[in-house]
């Protein structure tokens, strides 16, 4: 399944939405993508499975690329 992830790039600072990146992530569930991207220096907000036609919607987006985690 690909899940889109929204995330703050600095840990430390409070979340701002202005400040939000997206990541695609190929994962079993939300639990397993929350569970691979722990290690990341990053604070994660947000974890949405994106299926069907949504997801061909954010194929189209020249920054779509997807990261598989182990």
């Amino acid at each position: 399944m690909i899940f889109k992830v929204y995330y703050q790039v600095n840990i430390a600072e409070v979340p701002i939405r202005e400040n939000t990146q997206i990541l695609y992530v190929e994962g079993k569930s939300v639990r397993d993508v929350r569970h691979n991207l722990k290690q990341k220096p990053f604070n994660v907000e947000y974890v949405e499975v994106v299926e069907g036609a949504y997801l061909d919607y954010e194929k189209q987006n020249e920054d779509y690329k997807v990261l598989e985690l182990g």
